[in-house]
């Protein structure tokens, strides 16, 4: 998928704002050692801030009253450009605080329609990376995906708010675990100083799997036109075996693209 390169001075600002966000219970565990080690990687003049959800006792709203701690998050979030938002894995789920906020700022994420639908709104087209971590080992969560509901949980939240993914990290086998792995910190290192020059994706899926149908049909008709001229393809009922090959090729492709980009998460 092709990127294009945000420069600092595209934002409004010309400086970038990032905003780490962290539903942990421990403020000093291995989810806000890696949140930390990412935010470092941030160079002024862009700016960094970091938000411990266990610190705002925020409630959901009520009808005639906002909740006034909403309030104060929502700002620090509307003037972020960046969120990192970071929560260990329980259970095979996201952690409950991060969740709880997440249900609390469901009708200020995302604009509802008469129908109950949800729709882009104010945070659209802001960039968000992901961070989880769990107790299960680097193989057992490769091949089960312990961490992916925590993930498929923020991807879903962020979708739904128009927030362009950038990346996920996870930590595995944290039992015990006191200081991050040398190459785990490497990592987030690395991935904080790609948050100084962001990529914005072309976030058109619709648009992609339209060109990819037809990257697919022409390959398959000059695929099967050489095969025609061989005689290798029956020459009566050439355009339906032709079009049936470019669907059923094209839905098998699309959903294996969509398994590995969208379904599969980082478990390492």
């Amino acid at each position: 998928m092709e990127t294009e390169r945000i420069e600092i001075s595209d934002w409004g600002d010309c400086f970038l704002k990032v905003l780490g966000i962290l539903g942990a219970h421990r403020k000093d565990g291995m989810t806000e050692k890696m949140l930390a080690t990412v935010l470092a990687g941030v160079e002024a003049p862009n700016q960094t801030d970091i938000i411990y959800l266990e610190d705002y006792p925020f409630k959901p709203d009520r009808k005639d009253q906002q909740d006034p701690v909403l309030n104060e998050l929502e700002q620090k979030m509307l003037n972020s450009d960046v969120w990192v938002l970071a929560a260990p894995t329980y259970w095979g789920g996201l952690a409950g605080k991060m969740k709880d906020f997440f249900d609390c700022m469901r009708e200020r994420l995302v604009r509802i329609d008469h129908l109950g639908g949800t729709h882009p709104d104010r945070f659209k087209d802001k960039h968000y990376l992901s961070i989880t971590d769990c107790y299960t080992g680097a193989f057992e969560n490769w091949v089960t995906g312990v961490t992916d509901q925590s993930f498929r949980t923020i991807d879903k939240v962020m979708s739904a708010a128009g927030v362009i993914k950038l990346h996920e990290l996870v930590l595995t086998n944290t039992y015990g675990m006191s200081e991050l792995p040398e190459s785990k910190k490497q990592t987030c290192l690395e991935w904080g100083k790609r948050l100084n020059s962001v990529r914005k994706r072309d976030d058109s899926t619709v648009k992609r799997y339209i060109e990819l149908f037809f990257m697919i049909a022409f390959m398959a008709f000059v695929t099967m036109g050489i095969q025609f001229g061989f005689h290798l393809v029956p020459r009566h009922g050439f355009w339906i075996s032709y079009l049936s090959f470019v669907l059923i090729f094209y839905v098998l492709l699309g959903s294996i693209l969509h398994f590995f980009t969208v379904v599969k998460h980082r478990r390492r």
